[in-house]
């Protein structure tokens, strides 16, 4: 049973990287590689003060 846990947190997990990736692809493109590497680094400011805590189940 945690084996098959482990892959579906693995694939999920791969899912959300090419999410990002793809993303940031698409801010480079419109506004360059420093507003892509501020968003994304904003992004991982506001989750490390906890202001962006989405109702999830605990890992």
């Amino acid at each position: 049973m945690q084996a098959e846990q482990r892959t579906t947190d693995d694939t999920s997990k791969d899912a959300f990287f090419e999410r990002i990736a793809k993303l940031s692809e698409e801010m480079i493109a419109v506004h360059g590689k420093d507003f892509s590497m501020g968003a994304l680094v904003l992004g991982a400011r506001w989750i490390a003060e906890g202001r962006v805590e989405p109702d999830r189940k605990d890992n």
